[in-house]
């Protein structure tokens, strides 16, 4: 089985991850995965960039890890693929299937409501998922659920509790959602539990995931990392 990282952050793009691109690519490699997908915190949320910078400035920031992590693929040997995690008050959302070009072509997005950009991104293409939908947090007011402008769920996400799991995977039942799970790794090599998709032939780009996921070809699987101690 070939299998693949469907939710990654990395630094310094993602303020929150703690793993350096080359990091996390030589950890997903020697733990024997196939490829990655970098989704850091887009520009409405976590992001290690003055946000007083020009929309196009800020971007070019944003893709810097993907694009530094597309110029180690080869020589570690590890298969890179491009994502987005959109954020609206604690409710966070996968994006798969738009590349660089069309994010520098579509500004506007920036201004419009989670509800007028989710349906937006899946009329151009994207396979918008829910990630981690049943999260709770000192610093989220309240639970938000999208269910007419997301087409999946993520219904295991590593770093979340097997309750939220669980409400999670009862969301995609009832609602009849596609299933996703990732990792949602933000420290690379240090993460214990992790998640992820797996399937019997490689990926060729994203637009063969969002296919295969559809389809129902892409299995869900969980694994756990025994990392080295730390001197």
């Amino acid at each position: 089985m070939y299998r693949y990282e469907t939710h990654l952050h990395t630094s310094p793009v993602s303020k929150c991850a703690r793993a350096s691109v080359r990091e996390n690519l030589t950890f997903y490699k020697s733990a024997g995965y196939d490829g990655v997908f970098i989704t850091n915190h887009f520009l409405d949320a976590n992001i290690n960039c003055d946000k007083s910078l020009p929309y196009a400035e800020q971007l070019a920031f944003y893709l810097s890890d993907y694009e530094e992590a597309k110029s180690l693929e080869k020589e570690i040997g590890l298969k890179v693929f491009f994502g987005v995690e959109l954020s609206y008050g604690g409710s966070d959302f996968l994006i798969y299937g738009l590349d660089g070009a069309w994010y520098a072509a579509h500004p506007e997005i920036m201004e419009m409501k989670k509800s007028v950009e989710l349906p937006f991104l899946r009329d151009a293409g994207a396979l918008v998922v829910h990630a981690h939908p049943f999260r709770e947090a000192g610093y989220i007011d309240h639970i938000r659920l999208f269910p007419r402008d997301v087409e999946g769920v993520e219904v295991i996400n590593a770093n979340r509790t097997d309750f939220e799991n669980h409400m999670a995977e009862i969301y995609a039942t009832e609602y009849g959602f596609l299933r996703t799970a990732g990792t949602d790794n933000h420290i690379g090599g240090r993460q214990i539990k992790l998640a992820g998709m797996e399937c019997e032939k490689p990926l060729e780009n994203e637009r063969d995931f969002i296919a295969r996921v559809r389809a129902g070809q892409m299995r869900i699987f969980t694994w756990a990392n025994e990392p080295e101690a730390t001197p």
